[in-house]
């Protein structure tokens, strides 16, 4: 069978824009496990750090929103001030999946590649497709970073912070989780309630953690809309500026744009599982990871202290690491390696056009592999609108190049 569109991936990004190909008439085929991400590497019980509102999915209608999903389900709901369980996240994505993306493949691709008239997507169920453009809704579950000092650790004593949704087996072990941003917090969070001797280690002088709304009435609160402006991404000009304006990011030269991705909205943790941490959890400080090996059946780490002259040792059951995500076109284990580079990159992430379009004409980037070219607002759901609406008009404008079964896509 042949499409005009094959989105690869089911998270907010894929879901969204397949809404608006479906509102267009455009003829598409999306794979993968609708909120899959979240049902295997996010804790179900998870505060979410985003706010309610900016949790959205986008329809082209506006009606299906996270508000609305919370009030017919009897879920707690406020746009500001009530931190989201991931898992009512991933069922609001699922209910969005079945309301508007009804045909849905939930079936991985194995291998992607290119052909004289588009691309070949190749099925873990033995299909092969043929489709005129691709778009790569992915989000980060293939660009997890270890650190080479921990490498080489038996598979069995290291867990990135993506491994792990439950934590009862960690009880009564020494757990060391490497990193100062939320991903590690959260973890710590969860480590500490399942009664493991848990500790973070950090090479910064600090961990950053986000204060808890504050219920400011009147001028206090005028002025502090003003002082620090709300957006989908957080409080503050920086962040409203990236919501409002990606496409003066995308004009701005790649090593400006490339920074401000890099240091925008840092490794500060949400204030629910923050406040554990803070109170109940050991941080240890300017503590650089230099090694780490097997040592009388206990993993021995080796770190250097920035504030001392002598390193910093002990010996732990298991490590974690919350050293979040490095984008790397070359670590897409489907994209097959001559395509991989013939896409333009920059800092290893695809350089894209006004309308997410690759250097490889119909190949297209939504999500975080777009944040390089259009800034920090493509790292989370609020830019699926953005993403959504851009991209389908586009390919919507496209005249279909492959006769299409019609059945195949009836609403």
């Amino acid at each position: 069978m042949n499409t005009d569109v094959a989105i690869i991936g089911a998270g907010p990004y894929g879901l969204s824009l397949a809404a608006h190909l479906r509102d267009r008439g455009v003829n598409f085929r999306i794979f993968g496990r609708p909120m899959g991400f979240w049902r295997d590497h996010v804790p179900a019980a998870l505060r979410l750090k985003a706010e309610g509102f900016a949790l959205n999915l986008f329809d082209p209608t506006r009606r299906s929103t996270l508000a609305r999903f919370c009030k017919e389900r009897g879920y707690p709901y406020a746009p500001i001030g009530e931190p989201i369980p991931a898992e009512v996240f991933r069922e609001y994505g699922e209910e969005f999946q079945k309301t508007h993306v009804p045909h849905l493949q939930p079936c991985r691709v194995t291998h992607l590649a290119r052909t004289l008239d588009g691309f070949v997507l190749h099925l873990d169920n033995g299909e092969s497709v043929l489709a005129r453009n691709v778009v790569m809704a992915i989000g980060i579950e293939h660009f997890a970073y270890i650190p080479p000092a921990v490498r080489n650790l038996p598979a069995d004593r290291i867990s990135h912070t993506f491994d792990e949704t439950t934590f009862d087996r960690f009880a009564g072990k020494r757990v060391a989780v490497i990193g100062a941003g939320s991903s590690a917090v959260d973890t710590a969070c969860f480590l500490h309630n399942a009664g493991a001797q848990t500790f973070i280690c950090t090479r910064r002088p600090k961990i950053w953690i986000n204060h808890p709304p504050r219920n400011l009435t009147g001028l206090k609160l005028l002025w502090t809309r003003i002082k620090k402006p709300v957006s989908g991404l957080g409080t503050g000009w920086r962040s409203r500026m990236a919501c409002d304006l990606p496409d003066v990011f995308h004009m701005l030269p790649a090593r400006l744009r490339l920074r401000i991705t890099r240091g925008h909205l840092g490794p500060a943790a949400g204030w629910v599982t923050g406040q554990v941490v803070r109170d109940r959890v050991p941080i240890w400080l300017n503590l650089d990871l230099q090694s780490a090996q097997m040592h009388d059946n206990a993993v021995h780490l080796v770190f250097r202290d920035t504030k001392a002259e002598r390193p910093r040792t002990v010996d732990v059951d298991h490590v974690f690491l919350g050293t979040g995500v490095r984008v790397d076109m070359q670590r897409i284990p489907f994209l097959d390696p001559v395509l991989a580079l013939a896409v333009r990159t920059e800092e290893n992430m695809p350089a894209l056009s006004h309308s997410f379009e690759s250097s490889v004409p119909g190949l297209y980037f939504i999500g975080p592999m777009a944040a390089g070219s259009f800034g920090p607002l493509l790292r989370f759901a609020w830019g699926a609108r953005f993403a959504a609406r851009r991209l389908s008009a586009r390919l919507g404008r496209q005249p279909v190049s492959f006769p299409v079964p019609q059945a195949a896509f009836a609403s």
